[in-house]
């Protein structure tokens, strides 16, 4: 799914215009950006969350001359998926993600 099918999903869904579901789209990933940058961490209920990991600085290769190279630590961003996701996924059975029953699960 792109970026552009969330956006077409959302509209149908919500019955907004295409233009304000993007608007929500764009706000949605502007928030989840904004805070990793300021190093939050994001929790969906019953869906997962995301949070930065810090890599440390090593020594690695170019590929195409073999020289050493210097990569300094970085954040990444990471996602860890709920039990609740996981089970979707796999075809199980999972409460909350429709928000019917608001516990976020069983």
């Amino acid at each position: 799914m792109t970026k552009a099918d969330l956006i077409e999903e959302v509209s149908r869904v919500t019955e907004m215009t295409r233009k304000d579901s993007e608007v929500i789209v764009e706000a949605i990933f502007d928030s989840v950006v904004r805070s990793l940058r300021d190093g939050d961490k994001i929790e969906i209920r019953g869906f997962g969350s995301f949070r930065t990991r810090q890599r440390q600085a090593r020594v690695g290769r170019n590929p195409k001359t073999g020289t050493r190279v210097e990569v300094p630590a970085k954040r990444i961003p990471y996602f860890k998926p709920s039990k609740e996701l996981k089970d979707l996924v796999n075809g199980g059975e999972a409460h909350g993600l429709d928000g019917e029953d608001g516990a976020g699960g069983e």
